[in-house]
């Protein structure tokens, strides 16, 4: 059976930019366009020319990309021509070879946010659609509160979308701008809109989340015949998000009847690519990935109740929906206090240790984890400190390096504009195969601002390992957990710190102490040691 191509539309760098708190720069929103470009989107939306600086820079700037790239911008005022209109010359002159054009379909917005006749609004559609056409330029129309707007006057937004297709547009695209519609409604109004004249074929769909349908939404337009689908990266979008393109390219390519039915512009290969841009985006932003996010969340995959596990070990198929690594994301078997034998075995068998399952040290183990657990430590969500607990009672952990002391700082003064500042300062010495090596940091960032007394330490820890020192270049700290709990009758402290390295691999470590600076040392030790013996250090 011939597949039928389904066009996938980015708006991550307009309506992703709406966000509350989201503000790209001109380099990032380069970043984020070549990422979407590798990956196989088809449409890149980069935003409104000359409705800010940044907008009208990256335009000017924009990276040269296979996918077709596409200005946004509204349909011409009344009293004005098409060819007159200085907004919407400001749109057309930013060169792209697809322009998107916002229009009304509500007669409501119609005469009351625009205060036009219905009748004016029509012209408005057909006359910029043409303008846009006679320019040589793909034309898209954004049929704007169109749901909302079918519900008042349906035989109104329909008319609204079938000018705009008979004056050339290329893709009419139905939008539920307040996030309100639901699956079934959607589909029926795709429908009708088919039958009214303009075919699935230039149909398109652009949903918001605030019913936590977006996604649903959009697939609901597509088995009812649309051909585009419109989202951002990671559900990136004013108030509740736009529908997730991460979510939505997986379920096309795996998920019947679509994997059957259509094709799209993103490979198979290419979506093991999809976990990897999901974070990109979320480091660009300085977020911390939703650990519970559909398909890419590093919980995705996580399977921590002893029943599950156990079948997982003889076919993933029994818990899982697809495999993991489809998507570049991988599977977890976390440790906890409530981890049986089948947690264990899994685990190991993921980090590639294969143990007799009548090794006693097995139960040694979960002994371990247990005991530490009830002092504070917690590994559901550190996974990387606990297989390091397991290859020390297994005898397989390197030592790489022994930490001999540390020393942490903090010094509030005032600085020469009579202002209150803190300076932290980290001492650490390690040995190295039988040499001390010091090293000292101050945790000093480029605008001379303080980041803290843990920076200061993990800046010097990891200021000169020696021969370790090129396998921990790549690595950062992302994320920072502090919670205090209850060990034994003394409050103590737990930090969980999540790092990344220059392939994209994450892993999460704990540290406990009843000082936070010293738990704190103790997860970066942990990630450290992790990420040499992953990637193959011999010790010296």
């Amino acid at each position: 059976m011939t597949k039928e191509r389904l066009y996938l539309y980015d708006t991550t760098l307009r309506d992703g930019q709406q966000t509350q708190g989201v503000q790209f720069s001109v380099a990032e929103k380069i970043a984020i366009a070549e990422a979407l470009d590798e990956i196989g989107i088809d449409y890149i939306e980069g935003g409104w020319p000359g409705a800010n600086p940044t907008d009208s820079d990256f335009f000017a700037a924009r990276p040269q990309t296979r996918a077709t790239f596409t200005a946004f911008g509204m349909t011409k005022r009344t009293g004005r021509s098409a060819a007159n209109d200085e907004v919407l010359a400001g749109v057309m002159n930013a060169g792209t070879s697809a322009v998107c054009l916002v229009g009304k379909t509500h007669d409501y917005h119609v005469t009351t946010a625009l205060g036009i006749t219905l009748d004016e609004n029509i012209e408005n559609i057909r006359a910029s659609v043409a303008h846009m056409v006679a320019q040589g330029r793909e034309a898209l129309f954004d049929a704007e509160h169109f749901f909302d707007g079918y519900k008042a006057n349906p035989a109104y937004a329909v008319e609204c979308c079938r000018v705009a297709y008979e004056a050339g547009a290329r893709w009419v695209v139905l939008c539920d701008t307040n996030g309100g519609a639901l699956p079934q409604e959607v589909a029926e109004c795709t429908k009708m809109v088919i039958a009214a004249g303009v075919p699935g074929s230039h149909l398109g769909i652009h949903t918001h989340d605030d019913t936590a349908c977006a996604v649903a939404n959009s697939l609901a337009a597509i088995t009812a015949g649309a051909r585009q689908v419109q989202g951002t990266l990671n559900g990136l979008g004013e108030r509740c998000g736009n529908a997730n393109l991460v979510s939505l390219i997986p379920t096309l390519l795996l998920k019947e009847p679509y994997k059957s039915h259509f094709e799209t512009g993103v490979s198979a290969e290419k979506l093991t690519q999809i976990t990897r841009l999901s974070r990109k985006l979320d480091d660009i932003l300085n977020r911390v990935p939703l650990r519970s996010a559909p398909y890419v969340g590093a919980s995705a995959f996580a399977h921590k109740a002893g029943l599950h596990a156990s079948a997982i070990l003889k076919d993933p198929s029994t818990y899982e929906h697809i495999d993991p690594g489809l998507v570049g994301n991988t599977r977890l078997i976390p440790m906890s206090n409530q981890a049986g034998q089948s947690n264990l075995r899994a685990r190991l068998k993921g980090m590639g240790i294969t143990v007799d399952p009548k090794d006693p040290r097995l139960a040694e183990i979960l002994d371990e984890i247990k005991a530490r657990e009830d002092r504070g430590y917690a590994y559901d969500g550190a996974q990387a400190s606990f297989e390091l607990v397991a290859r020390r009672v297994l005898g397989l952990a390197p030592s790489f390096f022994e930490v001999k002391r540390y020393r942490v700082t903090v010094e509030r003064r005032k600085n020469r504009y009579d202002q209150m500042v803190t300076m932290s300062e980290a001492v650490v010495v390690v040995k190295i195969g039988g040499k001390k090596m010091l090293s000292v940091s101050e945790s000093v960032d480029a605008e001379g601002h303080d980041r803290g007394p843990v920076n200061a330490l993990s800046k010097a820890l990891v200021k000169d390992l020696g021969p370790y020192q090129s396998l921990i270049e790549d690595m950062k700290l992302v994320d920072f957990r502090v919670r205090i709990t209850q060990g034994g009758t003394e409050a103590v402290t737990r930090v969980i710190i999540d790092s990344e390295d220059g392939q994209g691999q994450r892993w999460s470590t704990v540290g406990v102490s009843p000082n936070i600076v010293d738990a704190s040392f103790e997860a970066l030790l942990d990630a450290i040691f992790w990420k040499l013996i992953r990637d193959g250090a011999q010790a010296v």
